[in-house]
């Protein structure tokens, strides 16, 4: 049985679909190197292990009340990592889309990949941009795949975007609020995340939706990703549907108790 969510104050529907809002999850896809270690693998088997965990989450995920999901494939800070595990990271999105594409566009499942294209191969790019023209048009599902992606750089890239447009005459500095700030991000037009889910016993952002992070709930998960299922998912948004959100107010019968 499906865990009970409330979405009441969730992000916006998928785009043409009816009734409540369905919630925006986003997961720190990690854990992969040490699933290998512990099996006495390389690290890059870890990997493929995890685009495997990937397809499961995303299958599972509309059932749940997932409208959009946002993970972190590739962070900028990864290019540190050795060569060939770099190789292997790049050849993922490849990897993921050659053998589940099909099933992404029949399922309504729309693609979009954030970060920065800059330091791709023209190959790795051209496939990006063809699964995301392949599933321009489904409306059932989101999936957002953050690959060279950095929460600082994309607030620094989105202020720079911003300084542009004064320095053109296109805005004014006192043009600049939350809302302006935010279409500038790579996650434009996207509803901020309710839930931020990090497997692997880790418990920090890791450079990961910074801004957009701001009233997320957060749930820490000791399983290595390769691992992650239905199971996972489910536990971690019946533990997001007990929390009380409150967006920084205080609701009518707290003050009156405290009164």
């Amino acid at each position: 049985m499906a865990a009970e969510v409330n979405t009441a104050s969730a992000g916006a529907p998928v785009d043409g679909a009816k009734g409540p809002p369905a919630l925006h999850v986003a997961i720190v896809m990690d854990g992969n190197g040490r699933w290998a270690k512990s099996r006495g693998l390389p690290r890059t088997l870890g990997h493929r292990a995890g685009v495997e965990a990937l397809k499961r989450t995303v299958s599972a995920a509309p059932k749940l009340g997932i409208g959009r999901l946002t993970v972190f494939g590739f962070s900028t800070e990864n290019w540190s990592r050795p060569a060939t595990e770099v190789a292997e990271l790049m050849a993922l999105p490849k990897r993921y889309f050659e053998t589940d594409i099909a099933r992404l566009e029949r399922e309504g499942v729309r693609v979009r990949v954030i970060g920065r294209r800059e330091g791709l191969s023209a190959e790795l790019v051209k496939i990006i941009e063809g699964a995301q023209a392949r599933t321009a048009h489904n409306t059932v599902f989101n999936l957002d795949i953050a690959f060279n992606y950095g929460g600082q750089a994309d607030i620094v890239e989105a202020a720079r975007r911003f300084a542009k447009a004064v320095a053109a005459g296109e805005a004014r500095p006192e043009d600049l609020n939350e809302v302006v700030f935010a279409s500038h991000l790579a996650t434009a037009g996207s509803p901020p995340p309710d839930v931020i889910i990090r497997p692997s016993g880790e418990q920090r952002l890791s450079n990961f939706l910074l801004w957009e992070a701001a009233y997320a709930e957060f749930v820490f998960q000791d399983v290595l990703w390769p691992d992650y299922g239905a199971e996972h998912l489910q536990a971690a948004l019946a533990a997001y549907a007990a929390r009380d959100r409150r967006y920084g107010a205080v609701v009518a019968d707290d003050v009156l108790a405290a009164g």
